[in-house]
């Protein structure tokens, strides 16, 4: 799949080569749910009917806050499960891009008076905190993708950045997922709508994935692979353990399922990939998810590798993402943007009303 040479910039202006139909190319599918500029188009009709728009779980809204001078440079971004971690990664690309913060400022969690996600802005990388499991991620994702649609952010990347338990895998192993199963092996997200229902399917770019795996170093202390990851709605028996506060099976069962899964290909077990994978690819955003494995599955229930340990294979995943972060702006010769997330304020009183609303909304 190759550009087109018609001038513009913008990511989705593509053709497919030989080998790929417009069923297949990911391409074609992204650049049908995006404006000829690049900016995100809503497969919400409600939404520009309404006066205004609240993102209830980021204590923003399209009324109270100037998202376009907020977020409108935004390019990449990056979800983790914890607050903590995303507070880290977002220090941590602002070291790897190069980018000054305005004298007399620190980073700032946009969403700290939603008191559910924190969110922090380091030019054109966003860093938020998603939660655990699929109901967390389903919301943030919704509320995200709106974000983007109305800061009319051009071509933006998704990342997921996160923990998993790897299959036949040794502990600090990453794993690029290039494709994502349920439980039962289904690669789509079901959601019940209106009583119905309704499956959209899990799909991740694949040429991210390519040039992610391109991106690991040789000299790197740990191995890189891609494989598919399979997303549990649970974290005990969802994945078979046998450590939780109930377990109804054997440890020769848990294992016969195990390797089942790693004879089908799966290389890890998390929690998030099916919505994120199915969202985005139903927004037509670009995404891809990498995981460190904290553990051989195979070998046991708990992580036990010590706190240093962990805390070093955890800032694996984020080498990548930020090496591909740090190509992509060297490459389009932009490597410091302005802004770091200060609040922009369209309505004082529309804000106040936001900041209530988020606060007080269950």
């Amino acid at each position: 799949m190759s550009k087109v040479e018609n001038g513009d910039e913008h990511d989705n202006f593509y053709h497919c080569e030989e080998n790929e139909t417009k069923e297949t190319c990911n391409k074609c599918e992204v650049a049908k749910f995006r404006y000829p500029d690049g900016t995100v188009r809503l497969r919400n009709p409600h939404i520009e009917l309404m006066d205004q728009d609240i993102l209830y779980h980021l204590a923003l809204g399209s009324g109270s806050h100037d998202l376009v001078e907020m977020f409108g440079d935004v390019k990449f971004v990056c979800m983790g499960g914890t607050p903590k971690r995303m507070e880290a990664f977002a220090y941590y690309i602002m070291k790897e891009i190069g980018h000054k913060l305005p004298t007399g400022t620190t980073l700032q969690d946009i969403s700290q008076y939603s008191y559910r996600y924190s969110m922090f802005k380091v030019g054109p990388v966003l860093s938020v905190s998603h939660g655990m499991g699929i109901p967390s991620i389903g919301i943030l994702l919704h509320e995200i993708i709106k974000l983007m649609y109305h800061s009319k952010a051009r071509d933006p990347i998704f990342f997921r950045i996160g923990t998993c338990g790897g299959i036949g895998l040794e502990g600090g192993t990453v794993v690029i997922s290039d494709d994502a199963v349920d439980e039962m092996g289904n690669h789509y997200y079901q959601v019940p709508m209106l009583g119905k229902p309704v499956r959209r399917p899990a799909k991740l770019d694949k040429r991210l994935v390519r040039e992610l795996k391109g991106l690991a170093d040789p000299e790197d202390p740990y191995d890189t692979i891609i494989g598919t990851t399979m997303c549990a709605n649970d974290f005990y028996e969802g994945q078979g353990r046998t450590d939780g506060a109930f377990c109804d099976y054997t440890e020769s069962e848990k294992m016969e399922y195990l390797t089942g899964l790693q004879s089908n290909g799966v290389k890890n077990i998390e929690m998030e990939v099916i919505p994120f994978a199915a969202l985005t690819h139903h927004a037509g955003i670009r995404a891809a998810v990498v995981c460190v494995a904290l553990l051989d599955r195979l070998k046991g229930d708990q992580v036990c590798a010590p706190k240093e340990v962990l805390d070093e294979w955890q800032i694996r995943p984020q080498k990548l993402v930020a090496r591909y972060i740090r190509r992509y702006l060297q490459t389009k010769g932009r490597i410091s943007f302005d802004g770091h997330g200060s609040m922009a304020v369209k309505s004082p009183r529309r804000f106040k009303l936001v900041q209530q609303e988020s606060e007080t909304f269950d």
